[in-house]
């Protein structure tokens, strides 16, 4: 029996209506337009972007279903990305995949083709990213009936922005002639005059950081793989100073050294001296990996090619020799002027080898193929006492106290050439003995007699540069980082080579050579051994004694020659297992070997 609610309680109201509630929504007409709504995860909620599906299986193995690829085809969010031009994937691109046809395992080989889409996926948003590289390397540009080469560096400096107005500067130094470097990612610069005055500073702030005099004369100062290290080539001898001008050390094995170049990969310093001697010194160990004479008697003229770390030495007869640490010998010549030269360059890009000569020509070479014919030609009034090419490919040249630009390396031209004429002409206060381009800025630096003049030259620098490589606005934490992962990257002066992709491959005749050498082992004889045993005195040994001595020394090198038989052929039938495996053959039958000639015979049975 049901109970009867209680007298004066009100009647159960009925529930409200849900937002979400599909059957009211259909009878109330203010809400029949509402549908529900499908939470999703919370990780889910905000994410715009799209989501990468990595493919465990091959194609070959599980092809894709007819549905899903065209849901693929017709995804909005494939559809909105934009075309990346060919041109662009093959500049970021990695190289060619790795076939997974030789992995032998199933693990390895999936982890090979995932990382191959890793890959894939990284060159594609680093072109993308391209995008972002918005600064562009600018130069000059006259009007009509005007050429670039009028423009003084006054008029330059005034219709530019203050920050790039304040790079073009000028110091008037006493004890000069000059020599200077910039530093790898061209924040700092280092001057060594020839009466002994070092200083070392950040040119874009003008904050000092040393300025010493060594009391003897400079020959030429050269920055280290960090630039709070640098070196001296002083009159006797190598310095190593530091960022505050405390001496680090002496190196005294480096004697009377006229030029110096720092290889920044291999941690190497070279150096060439009055004596005609090349030498490399391994900043990191502080040991010396080469040291040859290279006849060619005082050397003036050193650069390396940054591509593969060979060192480049010009002489007087005309002829530019390329050494290696690891070889006594040049890995080429070059015959590049009839006359003496004056000055010698290397791109940054490791292409082309700009010389000058007493023959009041310039000459453009590919290093790369070091044919007998260079690629351009610049024609002067007076041999050129300078050479450097910026980043961009302009070469600047000095010519006694003037300095002249061309835009392009290939171009030819020089004021011989009425046609061609310079992009940019500067006149200095004394004659010009050392020339650089600034890196990532559109700067020269000329260091004369007198001192220092910090020129301004559009469209010289590269305007992007990769934070990882060179950052010019790196911080000390930074710089030990990068210090340290430089030394775990360094390259071993023995893969200095003129193609550094000699490398990679594999040296098939020599590899041949070593396996008919260990294949002819099988065809020797045992080697004849004569003993002829001391004269002893009477009473001390006898003919029995003797003979028993020879057979212990024969059997002994039987032994031996067995035992190195036996490792020759392992070695070999492993070879050729490796190699049938390649190709897919069954186990080969290893060769007959000299064994065979000392096991015993079988007895044959003679009926009786």
């Amino acid at each position: 029996m049901s109970k009867a609610p209680p007298k004066g309680r009100a009647k159960p109201k009925v529930p409200y209506k849900r937002y979400f509630d599909t059957d009211n929504a259909a009878a109330d007409g203010d809400t029949a337009g509402l549908q529900p709504v499908k939470l999703k995860r919370k990780n889910q909620q905000n994410f715009v972007g799209d989501f990468i599906r990595m493919q465990t299986q091959s194609k070959a193995s599980k092809p894709l279903r007819p549905s899903k690829v065209k849901a693929e085809a017709t995804d909005p969010a494939e559809a909105r990305k934009s075309h990346v031009p060919p041109e662009l994937l093959a500049k970021y691109s990695r190289g060619e995949k790795v076939e997974a046809r030789g992995v032998k395992t199933r693990h390895f080989k999936e982890q090979q083709e995932r990382k191959e889409v890793y890959l894939d996926y990284a060159t594609e948003q680093a072109a993308r990213t391209e995008l972002l590289l918005q600064e562009t390397a600018g130069q000059l540009g006259a009007d009509e009936g005007e050429i670039t080469a009028e423009y003084r560096q006054e008029q330059i400096a005034a219709n530019v922005d203050l920050q790039s107005a304040s790079k073009h500067f000028q110091l008037k130094l006493e004890f000069g002639p000059y020599t200077m470097r910039y530093s790898k990612n061209g924040r700092h610069l280092l001057l060594g005059g020839r009466r002994g005055h070092v200083a070392a500073f950040d040119w874009v702030t003008k904050k000092l950081h040393c300025e010493f005099n060594v009391m003897e004369s400079v020959a030429d100062v050269q920055w280290l793989h960090v630039p709070t290290m640098y070196a001296v080539a002083q009159k006797s001898w190598v310095y190593f100073y530091d960022k505050k001008g405390t001496e680090l050390h002496c190196v005294k094995r480096l004697t009377n050294v006229n030029r110096l170049d720092f290889l920044p990969y291999h941690f190497l310093l070279a150096a060439g001296n009055s004596a005609g001697y090349v030498s490399w010194l391994d900043v990191s160990m502080g040991e010396l990996v080469g040291n040859f004479n290279t006849g060619l008697g005082d050397i003036r003229l050193l650069r390396h090619n940054p591509s593969n770390g060979v060192l480049c030495v010009g002489g007087s007869r005309g002829v530019v020799s390329m050494w290696s640490p690891k070889v006594r010998e040049p890995l080429a010549k070059l015959l590049c002027h009839s006359t003496a030269m004056t000055a010698m360059t290397v791109d940054p890009k490791g292409m082309h080898l700009v010389t000058a000569g007493l023959d009041r020509n310039v000459k453009v070479w590919d290093i790369r193929m070091l044919n007998d014919q260079p690629l351009a030609l610049f024609r002067l009034r007076l041999p050129a006492n300078e050479l450097d090419v910026s980043q961009r490919g302009m070469l600047a040249l000095s010519q006694g106290n003037y300095m002249e630009t061309y835009t392009d390396l290939l171009s030819g031209g020089g004021t011989g050439d009425r046609t061609k004429l310079p992009y940019l002409r500067q006149r200095c206060d004394a004659f010009v003995h050392g020339l650089r381009f600034c890196p990532y800025e559109d700067v020269l630096g000329l260091s004369t007699a007198k001192g220092f003049h910090s020129v301004l030259v559009p469209g010289s620098g590269e305007p992007n540069y990769d934070a990882l490589e060179d950052n010019p606005y790196e911080t000390s934490k930074q710089r030990r980082e990068h210090e340290v992962h430089a030394l775990l990257e360094k390259i071993p002066p023995e893969l200095i080579t003129l193609d550094p992709n000699e490398i990679t491959g594999v040296d098939a005749p020599t590899l041949q050579e070593k396996i008919d050498a260990k294949r002819q082992l099988f065809h020797l004889k045992p080697p004849a051994i004569r003993m002829n045993s001391r004269r002893k005195m009477k009473g001390r040994g006898g003919t029995a004694k003797a003979s028993r001595n020879k057979q212990i020394v024969k059997d002994t090198k039987r032994k031996e020659f067995i035992a190195e038989v036996r490792q020759a052929k392992k070695s070999v039938i492993k070879q050729h297992s490796s190699s049938k495996e390649l190709a897919g053959d069954s186990k080969p039958k290893p060769p007959r070997s000299v064994l065979d000639r000392f096991k015993p015979k079988p007895q044959k049975n003679h009926k009786t």
